[in-house]
């Protein structure tokens, strides 16, 4: 296409999907052009939507196919740059570019991005956050039967909406884990994600009491606020560490990346920057052995993203899905008529132009938006813990 694009609108639509909000973008231009993106900051929707209706108003008449030099101005053109919801803003703006551009010439995104390494993209599966003990084996055992060879675990007592006390859990996690390694066998991929619960010395804990080469991943065990922390428990356990779907941009993933502590990334594309920072973030974590295990809670437009970003890097192990039969409501086809479909544990990537997913703006728009709060957990002392 050789006839410069100009973008015309830009329209935030914080929209009730299945049991959550999901935050949706779509940027217009003036030849009927149009791309979708995806915000990651659940829960906090409405805050995400007034940042993008700041940067609306001087992006309107830019060239959308200038992400790059877009990208840019947004996080450097004001004193109080970056953050989370200013970052979760700016992800679902550069997508809905990346899609724009794709189909502005087209061709799918992975093409944006160099080109596609991979033709499926592999996932993990999660048993449920509502599943213990021998449910929760048995449940591993079904989906390692449909196909999955990666397979995630919840603490027990994740899905409490009241209380929830670390060392109550973290012994019987341990048990069940154990557990599901003896029944599973050592040839599959099995993990835990403890939701950024515990202290240093509860994650621990935890680790001590299971058995060496039981888990081939931990996932959050604690807060990523302090690096320093999880150095303190890389020195206490082997097991490899799954971290960073809460990270913001290239910066907060520097010292992880550089002083060797975590061996996954939990990269959120909707969270981290959109393509342009996921792609940096891949390129220097490729550069220290780190593999790449894209965070993807969210609806279709926040997978058919990570799908791309994921056929076009090298350092790539899993993505996160929910298997089929969650009827969660998340990939609802009347809000997305075409979307990314699993075929057995991977997703074939897609050749269409752009993003390949169409977004039913209609049904959108008559969707109101609705509050959703996550649990606010407490320990059986009245004081607050993390969900």
């Amino acid at each position: 296409m050789t006839t410069k694009l100009k973008i015309t609108a830009i329209k935030p639509y914080p929209a009730w999907v299945g049991t959550r909000n999901q935050m949706l973008v779509k940027v217009e231009t003036d030849h009927g052009i149009f791309g979708w993106g995806e915000s990651g900051l659940s829960g906090r929707e409405r805050a995400v939507a007034g940042a993008v209706e700041h940067y609306r108003e001087f992006l309107i008449g830019r060239d959308p196919m200038q992400i790059g030099r877009i990208w840019q101005e947004v996080y450097r053109s004001q004193y109080f740059e970056g953050g989370r919801v200013l970052q979760a803003a700016i992800s679902a703006i550069d997508i809905a570019l990346h899609d724009i551009k794709g189909k502005a010439l087209g061709v799918p995104v992975y093409q944006l991005l160099g080109g596609k390494q991979r033709d499926r993209i592999p996932t993990f599966a999660s048993t449920g956050d509502e599943a213990e003990g021998d449910v929760a084996i048995e449940r591993a055992r079904e989906l390692r039967e449909q196909g999955w060879q990666a397979i995630r675990f919840f603490p027990v007592g994740q899905s409490s909406r009241d209380i929830f006390e670390p060392r109550e859990s973290i012994g019987v996690t341990a048990s069940m884990l154990n557990k599901a390694r003896e029944t599973l066998g050592d040839d599959v991929v099995l993990g835990i994600d403890y939701h950024h619960r515990l202290s240093v010395a509860e994650a621990a804990s935890f680790c001590n009491k299971l058995g060496r080469g039981v888990l081939d991943f931990l996932e959050e065990p604690i807060r990523d606020e302090t690096p320093e922390a999880y150095e303190s428990l890389r020195t206490m356990t082997d097991i490899p560490f799954a971290i960073g779907e809460e990270f913001a941009s290239k910066w907060q993933f520097l010292p992880y990346i550089e002083r060797g502590i975590h061996q996954f990334n939990r990269l959120d594309i909707c969270n981290v920057g959109g393509f342009t920072e996921a792609m940096k973030v891949a390129g220097w974590s490729e550069a220290h052995y780190v593999d790449l295990m894209p965070h993807n809670p969210l609806g279709p437009v926040c997978t058919a993203a990570t799908v791309h970003l994921a056929a076009a890097v090298p350092n790539f192990a899993w993505l996160e899905t929910r298997a089929p039969e969650r009827k969660l409501g998340f990939n609802n086809s009347d809000f997305f008529p075409v979307q990314p479909q699993l075929d057995g544990p991977d997703y074939p990537v897609s050749d269409l132009p752009g993003l390949g997913v169409e977004v039913n703006e209609e049904a959108v728009q008559a969707e109101s938006f609705r509050f959703w709060e996550a649990p606010h957990l407490k320990r059986r002392d009245g004081s607050v813990t993390n969900w």
